[in-house]
């Protein structure tokens, strides 16, 4: 039986259609995933600012088992939260300066454990702060809430 060098062998023009195929499906995916991923996490940020919706007395019992683990393990602080400078209305920038009045500029979650701070932990000595933990690209990221003690 004889060769077939047209079955054998695709033209150069037909192999670069398929690699062109092959790419734009793989951009397709990239651009789901991308799509997908953006969405949970605009969720997660909508959640988080939010109320928690838990109570009073679920809170101070959360706050002491994470103070409690951090002395149990010689700490005198503990990084508390982390949250997205999109939780703040500025987007961070208030605490990045310490400008005066940066508490104004919380919501949901994070503005929540401000009080919370302010309600049960500050007239017992703790101490808390917020302040930026990363700078993607030169720019304010996240922020973390930092409770102390001693």
């Amino acid at each position: 039986m004889p060769l077939n060098i047209d079955e054998l062998l695709p033209s150069a023009k037909d192999v670069l259609r398929e690699a062109a195929l092959k790419e734009a499906e793989r951009a397709d995916e990239h651009a789901r995933l991308m799509a997908a991923t953006e969405a949970e996490k605009t969720a997660l940020i909508d959640q988080l600012s939010k109320p928690s919706g838990l109570s009073e007395d679920e809170k101070v019992r959360r706050a002491a088992a994470v103070i409690q683990r951090a002395v149990r393990n010689g700490l005198k602080e503990v990084q508390v939260y982390r949250f997205p400078n999109s939780l703040c209305t500025d987007r961070g920038r208030a605490i990045n300066q310490q400008e005066a009045g940066w508490e104004d500029t919380l919501t949901g979650i994070p503005k929540e454990i401000l009080q919370l701070w302010r309600d049960y932990l500050q007239p017992r000595g703790y101490r808390i702060g917020y302040q930026i933990v990363d700078f993607p690209d030169g720019m304010p990221g996240d922020i973390g809430i930092i409770l102390s003690w001693g």
